[in-house]
């Protein structure tokens, strides 16, 4: 493939001017530690807050370990999806925009390792960021709150990874199909949004959908199980694959507006 190594240099190098790889984990870790922190002093929170009756105690009970990851994934699922949506937007869009995908389409770069390059950027970047948080908020859950399972924690995170990946698959399709990089974010994040609605109404008509993911992630931290998986994530593997063709098909035909 024609100036993949090439490009994938330069999207790293972007990645690290626009200091993405700083803000995007530092995110994802604050958002990991506020989960299980914020549980924990609850109880102190609310005494301090005052209102209270004299003498009231309060007493609540801490959620589990799995409880814990699986609400720090439903915040991934969230604000990383927005995040993501949000970075990758105009990642096609602007340069094409700018000219600046033209010219270097001119050189030896293929569109496919042009699409390629920035794919494989956008998922390094949700996997370091993932990663990051993910890790601190396991920490602190241990230290806080209590053991969990190692395979159900690493697989939980897993899946998530692969429906952040979806996400950023398509911001990154609707940069090359939009002009406008507003649009490619609204119209990933509605797709976002749209499969895991349809999912969460049609539960068995649409198991294997990716929308399928976060449930199952959530199944497997709290139940240690999630049923057979591989349809949903062959389905979500198809999805993301044609999502990356789809825009090397509107890069090929569109280098320029």
């Amino acid at each position: 493939m024609r100036g993949l190594a090439a490009m994938l240099g330069k999207e790293w190098l972007e990645l690290a001017r626009s200091w993405k790889w700083l803000w995007v984990p530092l995110v994802f870790i604050l958002l990991g530690i506020m989960q299980p922190v914020s549980y924990y002093f609850l109880p102190q929170m609310l005494d301090a807050a005052g209102n209270l009756p004299e003498g009231a105690v309060i007493s609540i009970p801490l959620p589990s370990g799995g409880e814990i990851l699986a609400g720090t994934l439903e915040q991934y699922g969230i604000f990383g999806a927005l995040i993501i949506a949000l970075s990758f937007m105009g990642a096609v869009s602007q340069e094409r925009n700018t000219g600046t995908g033209a010219l270097i389409l001119v050189k030896p770069v293929s569109p496919a390792a042009f699409v390629l390059s920035k794919w494989l950027a956008m998922a390094a970047l949700v996997a370091a960021s993932l990663a990051a948080g993910y890790a601190a908020s396991w920490y602190y859950t241990v230290v806080l709150i209590g053991p969990v399972a190692v395979g159900n924690a690493m697989a939980g995170a897993a899946l998530y990874a692969l429906w952040l990946l979806v996400v950023g698959s398509a911001a990154l399709m609707f940069s090359a199909l939009w002009k406008s990089p507003a649009a490619a974010a609204f119209s990933a994040l509605g797709t976002f949004a749209a499969l895991a609605l349809l999912t969460s109404l049609f539960p068995r008509q649409l198991a294997w959908s990716p929308g399928r993911l976060p449930a199952a992630s959530r199944e497997l931290l709290l139940e240690g199980a999630a049923g057979s998986l591989w349809p949903t994530v062959a389905v979500t593997a198809l999805c993301v694959i044609g999502s990356v063709l789809i825009a090397v098909r509107a890069v090929r035909a569109h280098p320029a507006d």
